[in-house]
């Protein structure tokens, strides 16, 4: 699946990357990999007529704050453009919370992009607004 998420995620990473002139795009595969290999990675595709359109990617791992949980930290969620209308977002996330309740998972955080409609979406899936992130470049 790695070849065929390659041209997907560089379309993702040029609509909502921040400092693109200062960091490039260079994922370390290997550390996905692991995780997945660890079960700590869950990787959700959706597809028409068996193409990649889209990928919900989860980092799976026992809550830090309650012991006893497993929480969902999304870290990758596009669809390319032809396919924002209609369902297969709404269907790929629910999909995606339905295993990930199946692998005993109490909490699903998913990150946004700024983009208006990618909100709405939450909202109608029932998720809440809990955090707000900040991103700042330091480096050189």
């Amino acid at each position: 699946m790695l070849e065929e998420v390659k041209p997907l995620l560089q379309d993702h990473w040029g609509e909502v990357a921040l400092n693109k002139n200062k960091l490039a795009l260079d994922p370390d595969w290997s550390a996905y990999e692991h995780l997945e290999a660890q079960g700590q990675l869950k990787i959700f595709t959706a597809r028409e007529e068996g193409t990649l359109v889209g990928y919900f990617v989860s980092f799976v791992y026992p809550s830090l704050h309650y012991k006893n949980r497993l929480f969902s930290s999304n870290d990758l969620t596009y669809l390319v453009p032809s396919h924002r209308k209609g369902f297969t977002g709404v269907n790929l996330i629910k999909f995606a919370e339905s295993c990930l309740r199946e692998d005993g998972v109490s909490v699903m955080m998913v990150s946004t992009a700024t983009q208006k409609p990618f909100h709405k979406l939450m909202k109608y899936l029932r998720f809440s607004n809990s955090e707000t992130l900040y991103s700042k470049y330091i480096g050189d």
